[in-house]
């Protein structure tokens, strides 16, 4: 479809007529991927030079100005080179006991798995070592976050995907925000047919379904199944959807708590926590004399 729509990419063709992409198309491939994953459109940057595609793409990537982002960036990227996964898995324990699990996840997390992204999208990692960074950053998160005592507090979390997002970090890491809060979270991984999602709301008794959008969801489609959940579950329900589609939506989705990034999440609880705290106490009568 690309190449009758755009012309590109240009592939040559193997004796057997299969398709075969040049190195500089691969990489051009990669930064329009890693550009489109954040929400623009392929037909704005598909006829741009590579040199262009990754400008871009460090202005949509800044790395926070704090001078131990730079010194976790180059550590990591060593030890993901030599592949020693016990020392990744090392080095990512240690900076989590140091900083806390929330400031974890915010400070060193966020920025961390930018460039990593983006050294992929420069072809500077290969696949297999974004996994593996992936694999032991899950591993780290999923030990601390097990770590919490349960208890038996509010709200109760439901954290999924819909059909289509596989990314599943982001809710890992929502969930190391919230535990530390006192939350309960109740995870389902990802891809979960939305009555399926619906099903478990009201099986898991939660006060909130939090759904996580990367920014390659398509987002008529999102507000399209956001606007059915929000339908189809009790509006005691609350509805909270993050990641990066939901930053491009321009006007809100009725009924539904907008959490763009990470940050938000926190902020997102305290407001849900103070509206409760104001709903009972506007169910409270004085009693007649």
């Amino acid at each position: 479809m690309w190449e009758r729509r755009y012309g590109f990419p240009r592939p040559m063709r193997d004796e057997k007529g299969e398709r075969r992409y040049s190195g500089p198309q691969v990489t051009k491939l990669r930064a329009i991927k890693r550009l489109m994953d954040t929400g623009i459109r392929p037909g704005k940057i598909v006829f741009r030079t590579i040199e262009d595609l990754n400008l871009l793409g460090s202005r949509h990537h800044e790395l926070p100005d704090t001078p131990t982002v730079p010194a976790v960036v180059s550590e990591t990227f060593s030890v993901l080179q030599r592949h020693d996964a016990p020392r990744l898995r090392g080095v990512l324990a240690d900076l989590l006991m140091r900083q806390g699990l929330q400031r974890f996840v915010l400070d060193t997390v966020v920025p961390l798995n930018r460039a990593v992204g983006e050294a992929w999208m420069r072809g500077e990692l290969q696949i297999f070592e974004e996994h593996l960074y992936t694999e032991q950053l899950q591993v780290v998160l999923r030990t601390a976050i097990n770590a919490f005592p349960r208890q038996a507090g509010t709200p109760r979390v439901l954290l999924t995907t819909l059909p289509g997002e596989r990314h599943s970090v982001g809710l890992l890491m929502v969930e190391a925000l919230l535990v530390p809060e006192g939350a309960q979270c109740i995870s389902l991984g990802v891809q979960t047919p939305p009555d399926d999602v619906r099903r478990a709301a009201l099986a898991h008794n939660t006060d909130i379904v939090a759904l996580s959008f990367t920014g390659a969801y398509p987002m008529r489609q999102a507000i399209g199944e956001l606007a059915a959940l929000r339908r189809d579950l009790p509006r005691t329900r609350t509805i909270w959807a993050g990641g990066g589609m939901t930053g491009r939506l321009r006007r809100p989705v009725a009924g539904v708590v907008l959490v763009p990034d990470l940050a938000g999440t926190i902020a997102a609880l305290h407001s849900w926590r103070a509206a409760t705290a104001a709903d009972r106490r506007s169910d409270v009568r004085p009693c007649a004399q």
